[in-house]
């Protein structure tokens, strides 16, 4: 059962945590929204994997189609084939091969996992004006003074959500290899996971509402 409960997100301004907070609808289930987000972390991990490992069998592997020797009077076991799984260069009994390892996932599930940790993570979610990431340029060293005044180190993993990638912020920030830079539409279930400190700008917040809504 899927229940709307308000998430009051602090509001930091200048650097500084004021009295302010935004109030957004997020939606949560009460019997096993941990279970959610464990699904859907394994279905987003399960569906990176490469799945290419591969092997031959007997039938695939190259050569072999003689008989090494006569069947009987050599004093030797039988043998039929050169590349049998139990010779050296032989082919591989019950080896890998290519499949894909992809989970289904239902939208709403990982709508509701996704709000799920959003809510878990308030106590250490930071929230600013857009106007806190603006950069005159792509620096990196600003970038870092910039969270440095929010009272994060430069070896804390931060997961900065935006409405819409600025260009210089992007370039600023992939020089850090702690801070990942990422679009409130496209939020994903690892990095929120992952991230120690969330900095989300004010305007991403209400697209998350809109774009996460389980109706």
């Amino acid at each position: 059962m899927v229940k709307e409960t308000i998430a009051k997100f602090p509001i930091y301004e200048s650097n500084l945590l004021s009295n302010k907070t935004e109030d957004i609808k997020l939606q949560v289930n009460d019997k096993n929204s941990m279970y959610l987000v464990h699904r859907s972390l394994v279905t987003q991990m399960a569906g990176k994997r490469q799945g290419s490992a591969n092997s031959k069998t007997r039938s695939e592997v190259r050569g072999g189609g003689r008989k090494p020797w006569k069947q009987k009077g050599t004093g030797k076991a039988r043998a039929g084939s050169t590349r049998s799984p139990l010779w050296r260069g032989g082919g591989v009994i019950f080896g890998p091969k290519p499949r894909d390892y992809s989970k289904k996932l239902n939208t709403k599930e990982r709508r509701v996992a996704i709000q799920t940790v959003l809510l878990n993570k308030l106590n250490t979610t930071i929230t600013i004006p857009a106007e806190e990431l603006v950069l005159a340029k792509p620096s990196t060293k600003q970038l870092a003074s910039k969270l440095k005044q929010l009272g994060i180190t430069i070896n804390s993993r931060v997961l900065l959500i935006v409405k819409e990638k600025n260009d210089y912020l992007y370039l600023a920030s992939r020089n850090l290899p702690n801070v990942e830079l990422v679009r409130a539409g496209n939020l994903n279930i690892a990095s929120l996971l992952k991230a120690r400190y969330l900095v989300v700008t004010r305007e991403s917040l209400f697209n998350i509402q809109e774009t996460y809504h389980v109706k």
